[in-house]
């Protein structure tokens, strides 16, 4: 009896806050007028591991700890608070490219990544970029920043402040150059006997 009665509670008091949370439309959720609506995702998934694929190849692999979908609010936005891994596969299903970052924001209307926190790309000519904020335009096929970056290449580390490259990081422009480094050839492998 005690186990009908505490059921019948519960079931009064989800009744009470699904009434209490029910939108001028009829619909269930969190009113709007409140100021709560932004604070509240729509999709929460923790330890995300999920497999893009194109024409049945698999070519990206995604992990994140939380992945946050905010689609009720005037800017739909997808969120990676703990940061972003992403890996890009050749057709053998090696790695052949990485993306790195603390956090992550997708701007789904304008289809805009904005990575945030130690940034880190490594390229397929095994380039490696770091910086702190960087931009990814989908629909102009761009990455950008304004942040110091600092990029290690086989014979060369290259400094400076704003960048703007293609999609793939291969052809880019640094904006302000504050210094071009030769490396050192005895760490690089450069020049070594075989």
């Amino acid at each position: 009896m005690k186990l009908l009665r505490r059921i019948g509670v519960t079931f009064m008091a989800l009744s009470l806050a699904m009434v209490a949370c029910t939108k001028k439309d009829g619909t269930i959720g969190v009113d709007a007028s409140s100021g709560k609506a932004d604070s509240i995702p729509t999709m929460l998934t923790r330890n995300v591991k999920t497999i893009i694929s194109d024409s049945g190849m698999a070519k990206y692999r995604i992990t994140a700890k939380l992945w946050l979908v905010y689609d009720e609010v005037k800017v739909p936005v997808w969120k990676f608070p703990h940061g972003l891994f992403l890996e890009k596969f050749d057709r053998k299903f090696k790695i052949e490219a990485h993306v790195k970052c603390d956090s992550a924001t997708f701007f789904q209307e304008t289809k805009l990544w904005r990575l945030d926190g130690n940034v880190e790309i490594k390229n397929v000519a095994k380039d490696e970029f770091l910086t702190e904020q960087l931009f990814w335009s989908q629909s102009q096929h761009k990455i950008y920043s304004d942040s110091f970056i600092h990029i290690v290449k086989s014979d060369r580390v290259i400094e400076g402040y704003g960048f703007e490259s293609n999609e793939q990081m291969t052809q880019y422009n640094i904006k302000k150059v504050s210094g071009i480094f030769p490396v050192d050839e005895e760490r690089s492998g450069i020049g070594k006997a075989k």
